[in-house]
Order: structure tokens, then C-alpha cells, then sequence
């Protein structure tokens, strides 16, 4: 039927649950819902909502294994995987910010430098109905991690999960009704994506989107012709650069699970792997060696490493570009294949004999692969990590701390990591999102919380306002003058330590003037 969303297991291809999918009008009856729910949840306060993801936060960790059975079943991934990966990050997500929203977003003091008789500060009021567009690779850490951020700064939380990962999504919807959270206040809304772009501009404050480029591109065109904010976290092809006296059992232990974890579709993944010439044929040969080792199979079954890939469609690039890698003189040194029999398992593929064309070195791949290549010099690496049209994550390994230091701050890309991959995203208090194609704006951290808001400016008085100001109509040339001696002044002093000297000699002026 047409208005069902169908779910299976990709381990095995099984049915495992069918939702309804939202209509356009049903999923707009669902805004308005939400936008008057949303006035009743600002009013009241922070300190009521930071209680009520408390709750959340307890009963999500009483039902934690049931929580990642679901993930693990609908999404693929090792139920290690599962509560590492998806259910621990909200919990602590969940505390930092219940715990610190209230000072987050209390209003902040601006200094001024020179207008010292008067003040400013910003303050934060919510967005109103912050619409969530979610991936399916990390179908719970993803989209409540900006659930519970959206809520505690006081919005009401549209979310349209992705069609191959519904069930999640009301599982977690299941959990706020225990917390006791209103059910208008966060709707969880399964539909056709078209459906979910329709929404933007009727009723939406805020679009929060995670997914392919090609999409997000036409999601942030929407938003721009509505004026919507809004934040991007795109495509990745993110590179690993091996310094020359890298640690090799931290190199090859990091890599393999920067490449594997999830089965590759991470956003965060390793995509590509520059280690320089003098250590490149070790690498390569414990890198193999691990890969070797590693259990595919279903993520429910103990000792599995990982899992299989949840989209179809996303197995068919990898088969294709692996396919054209080995065509055009690459070799996988493991995998290479698509494994036969049920569900969707691809193999953890080591690629060597690469290049920077080949479209599995080039672009996104969001699968088990590992490209090594070979470099002579770290400007070299510099160079062709920085190539990309993406810009997410980056990884650099080695011992000198000033050489890790200058390599990672001139890569370009959104976070850089120092001999380890992945888990920035679970940090709570980290900045998270891309550069170049892969995105724009930040979700996470003090700075993603405070963008969930409106930030509104209000200067004040210090001291009784008086009844004239030297601003102010009628203009004459002796105010002109007095103002263009005052600016003098500033500007030819040590401004720190004599731009009340300047304001003085301006209020000086002004009191001799007012005197004509």
C-alpha cells in the first residue's frame, strides 16, 4: 500500500514491522500541532524541561537493551555498535545539557569599548518548530541528540526519520511518552521525503538535515527561499594521514575500526588513507592481517564485527566502485565481492594500487572500503588530503605534537582528529559539522545549543538617561568638530587605556557646547 512504510532486517531481509507514512496535509496537521504545543512548553521554563529529559534519560537507559536490540535489527549494525554508537551519546548528551542549558543560554553580556554610560546583552528565545530530517546510518544518536537539544531550549521538535529506519524513531517517541513529555511537543512523522520538504516554510522555524549532499543542497535552496535557518551535515570523503613515526599499533588498530565501524557508513568514516613511504608496506600488511580477523554477520550474534549495509542502494556503489577500482589496476588485498546468501554483507575491502581519480578514492563511498595509498612528503599529503570537494572529518597519526599540531590545522576540514577517529560526534560539548560540500552551520556543543534560539539584542542605560544627547538633532559645525577631536583622540592613543580619556574629552566638549 502506497501510505505504508515497509521495514527488514538487512542481516537477513526479513519483514519486521510496516508504518503509516504521513500525507502532506497529515504531516502539516502535525506543525500546527506542534507550534501551539511549543508556546505551553516555553512557558515553563528551562528548569521543567531540563527535568523532563532527565526522565527521558532514565527510561531510555532502563530499556537500553531493548532499545539497541531494535537499532541493531532495523539498522544492521553490531549491537555493540549499537549502544556505543547510538544509545550512550544521548544519555550522556542528555545529562551535559540538562545540567547546562540554563547557563548556556542566560544571557550573555557585551562589553562595550566605548559607549560606557550605557550597556548590552543578548538573550535567547526558542525558534518555535524545529523540523528534523534524519539519516538512517545512525538512526537514534543522530536525530535525538538534536531532539533533546531542540526541546530544552524550548522548541517543539517535528521529525521525519528515514524510510529504511522508521521503527527507532517511534520507539524513541515511545520513550518521551514515558518521561510524561506532551505528544504534540515531539511527533515523529514517517513519509516520503517530498512530503517532509513541503513542510519547510509552513510553520518551521528551524531545519536541522543530515543526508547525501545532492539532498541537502535542495533542503538549504528551500530554506534560503523561506529564510529559514538552518544547519547541513552532509557528505564526507575524509582523509587519514600517517606522519612517518606514527605508532603502528595505534595506526592500524584506529584505521581498521575508522574504516569498519558501522560497516562503513559513517559519515566520519575513513575514506582514504595516506601513509608515507617508509611505512606504508607495514601498514598495509597489519592493517590485512586484522581485516582478516574480522566476523561478518548478523550484529544480534555474539563475536560479530560488523554487520551488514542497510541500504541497498548504498551496496550497489560499493560494488560498482570497488568494480571499477580492480578494472582500472587496483587490487583488494581482502573482500572485493559481495558475500552470497541472504542479506545485504559486503566484506571489509582493502584497496591498494589506487589513485586520487579513481572514483573510489575520489568519491563518497559510505561502505566497507579502505584505500591505502602511498606518500614521499607531508606537504604531498597536505595537498591530496585537501583535495576533496568534501570537508568533514580528518585524521592524522604520529608522535611530534607540534608536527600532528601543524599538519591538522591546515586541513580542511570540519574536525580533526589526533591518532583516533570517529567519537567526536558523541561529544557533547564539541562542535560538529562540516566544510566545503560537506555542510554548513554546527549541531552539538554550547554554540549548537544557542542556535536551536533566536539571539535578541537589548542596550540599555547605566546611569539616568539624560534629556539631550550630542547625536541628536539640531547638528551644528561646533558638535561636528567636537565629535572629529573626540575620534581623533580614540585613534591616536593606546586604545585600551584611553578610550575613556577620549569619551571624556567628547563629554567635555559636548557639556561646553550644550552651554551656547
Amino acid at each position: 500500500m502506497a501510505n505504508v512504510i515497509e521495514v527488514r532486517n538487512p542481516a537477513s531481509g526479513e519483514k519486521i514491522g510496516e508504518v503509516k507514512s504521513y500525507a502532506v496535509e497529515e504531516a502539516k496537521e502535525a506543525v500546527a500541532r506542534a507550534r501551539k504545543a511549543q508556546r505551553r512548553w516555553e512557558a515553563v521554563g528551562i528548569d521543567e524541561r531540563a527535568r523532563v529529559i532527565r526522565r527521558f534519560r532514565d527510561v531510555l537507559l532502563d530499556r537500553a537493551e531493548e532499545v539497541c536490540e531494535l537499532i541493531t535489527r532495523e539498522n544492521g549494525k553490531v549491537l555493540q555498535e549499537s549502544f556505543q554508537m547510538e544509545v550512550f551519546p544521548i544519555v550522556d548528551l542528555a545529562s551535559y545539557f540538562a545540567s547546562r542549558a540554563k547557563d548556556i543560554l542566560g544571557p550573555r553580556r557585551i562589553n562595550l569599548h566605548l559607549l560606557k554610560h550605557r550597556r548590552s546583552y543578548l538573550h535567547y528565545r526558542p525558534r518555535g518548530v524545529v523540523l528534523i530530517i534524519s539519516p538512517w546510518n545512525f538512526p537514534f544518536s543522530i536525530p535525538f541528540g538534536e531532539v533533546v537539544m531542540a526541546l530544552l531550549a524550548g522548541n517543539a521538535v517535528v521529525l521525519k526519520p528515514a524510510s529504511l529506519t522508521p521503527l527507532i524513531a517511534l520507539k524513541g517517541r515511545e520513550l518521551f511518552d514515558e518521561a510524561g513529555l506532551d505528544a504534540d511537543l515531539f511527533q515523529v512523522i514517517p513519509c516520503a521525503g517530498r512530503t517532509a520538504y513541503q513542510l519547510i516554510g509552513d510553520g518551521v522555524g528551524y531545519v536541522n538535515f543530515t543526508g547525501s549532499t545532492g539532498v541537502g543542497i535542495q533542503v538549504s535552496e528551500a530554506c534560503g527561499r523561506n529564510l529559514i535557518p538552518c544547519s547541513m551535515e552532509l557528505g564526507g570523503k575524509d582523509p587519514a594521514i600517517v606522519l612517518p613515526d606514527a605508532d603502528l599499533d595505534i595506526v592500524t588498530g584506529s584505521l581498521v575500526w575508522g574504516a569498519f565501524a558501522n560497516a562503513g557508513q559513517v559519515c566520519a568514516s575513513i575514506e582514504r588513507a595516506y601513509v608515507h613511504e617508509s611505512l606504508y608496506d607495514e601498514v598495509v600488511r597489519r592493517v590485512v592481517e586484522k581485516v582478516q580477523r574480522m566476523k561478518v554477520g548478523d550484529g544480534l550474534v555474539d563475536g560479530t564485527d560488523m554487520g551488514p549495509m542497510t541500504d541497498p542502494g548504498q551496496l550497489e556503489v560499493v560494488i560498482r566502485q570497488v568494480d571499477d577500482a580492480v578494472s582500472r589496476g587496483g587490487k583488494a588485498l581482502t573482500g572485493g565481492k559481495r558475500i552470497d546468501g541472504p542479506g545485504q554483507f559486503y566484506p571489509p575491502t582493502v584497496l591498494v594500487d589506487v589513485d586520487d581519480e579513481m572514483e573510489a578514492v575520489k568519491e563518497e563511498t559510505f561502505g566497507p572500503t579502505l584505500p591505502i595509498m602511498k606518500y614521499r612528503s607531508v606537504e604531498e599529503a597536505i595537498e591530496r588530503a585537501n583535495s576533496s570537494i568534501y570537508g568533514l572529518d580528518a585524521y592524522v597519526y604520529g608522535r611530534d605534537r607540534e608536527e600532528m599540531k601543524r599538519v591538522a590545522e591546515r586541513l580542511e576540514a570540519g574536525t580533526v582528529m589526533v591518532n583516533e577517529t570517529l567519537f567526536t560526534h558523541a561529544c557533547p560539548e564539541t562542535p560538529w559539522g562540516g566544510v566545503k560540500k560537506s555542510g554548513i552551520g554546527r549541531v552539538h556543543s554550547d554554540d549548537g545549543l544557542r542556535d536551536l534560539c533566536v539571539s535578541y539584542h537589548v542596550n540599555e542605560e547605566t546611569i539616568p538617561t539624560a534629556k539631550w544627547s550630542p547625536f541628536w538633532q539640531p547638528y551644528s559645525q561646533k558638535m561636528y568638530q567636537a565629535l572629529l577631536g573626540a575620534s581623533r583622540a580614540l585613534n591616536h592613543s593606546d586604545f585600551t587605556t584611553k578610550a575613556n580619556g577620549a569619551w571624556g574629552f567628547l563629554s567635555s566638549a559636548v557639556e561646553l557646547i550644550r552651554g551656547r
